[in-house]
């Protein structure tokens, strides 16, 4: 028999970025602990609109931890308790009968919040744009050996390639820090070969487009890693560093002020 159990949801309501916002209390129960955190939502909600009164918006899409739209923070953690999670992927079981849970949206400027849960977090989209990409046609899927590429290379670049965009690294770092992100995708392509001949261009102009952005600066807590449900390595900031300056030295790639990076 599924067990169940009643929880106390502390929710931040806000109708829009230029309403104030505030907390709410709302009752979750009988809850099953095999539902996920987001089908808890869906009950609430239903609740609440049986009520007549407007439902929580929160952000959702595919619900398998692989799109990266879900996130809130749970009693200050981005996507709750349990590591290498997302918000979708998180289970009911991980929390106890009674329990009162505090739900807010990411936590930082970059990020507007657009109604209740939901943040704008459009400034991603423009970092990828500004660099995010080989240029080049690369036409259909080679032969895995076609291109020699090394297994610790490849293996480092797949360990980036899983960044799924969803802003956890930002909504834990004090810093509001996009720094990991924007490392994914820059380490992810470096290591590549199809990527080297535009890494100097691309780190600037990501980077450049990152600081434009309003993200803050890293100063090493390390929570972006401890955040990410793909378990993403701060050592990929530290290769994003190396390669902007390379780049600023050589002179090579899109022209840009000082930026963060170059610590």
């Amino acid at each position: 028999m599924a067990k169940t159990i009643t929880l106390t949801l502390k929710v931040w309501r806000q109708k829009s970025g230029s309403t104030p916002g505030r907390f709410e209390v709302y009752p979750a129960r009988d809850i099953d602990t095999d539902m996920s955190f987001l089908e808890m939502l869906d009950v609430v909600n239903s609740d609440l609109e049986r009520k007549g009164q407007e439902p929580i918006a929160f952000d959702h899409d595919c619900r398998e931890g692989i799109c990266g739209t879900c996130g809130t923070v749970i009693n200050g953690q981005p996507h709750g308790p349990e590591k290498k999670t997302t918000l979708c992927q998180l289970h009911m079981r991980h929390f106890k009968d009674g329990q009162t849970l505090v739900i807010e949206p990411w936590r930082a400027d970059a990020f507007p919040v657009v109604k209740d849960l939901v943040v704008d977090r459009s400034a991603f989209d423009r970092i990828i744009a500004a660099g995010g990409f080989i240029s080049v046609r690369a036409g259909a899927a080679p032969d895995a050996h076609a291109v020699l590429v090394p297994k610790e290379a490849a293996d480092t670049a797949f360990d980036a390639a899983q960044c799924i965009g969803c802003g956890a690294c930002v909504a834990a770092c004090p810093n509001a820090s996009a720094m990991l992100f924007v490392a994914a995708k820059v380490s992810h392509l470096a290591h590549l070969p199809q990527g080297r001949p535009e890494k100097e261009r691309r780190v600037r102009s990501m980077v450049a487009q990152m600081d434009k952005e309003g993200f803050g600066n890293c100063s090493n807590h390390y929570e972006c890693e401890a955040a990410c449900p793909k378990a993403i390595s701060v050592k990929h900031i530290a290769k994003m560093n190396r390669e902007y300056l390379c780049a600023s030295v050589t002179g090579r790639g899109k022209a840009g002020a000082e930026s963060s990076a170059a610590v």
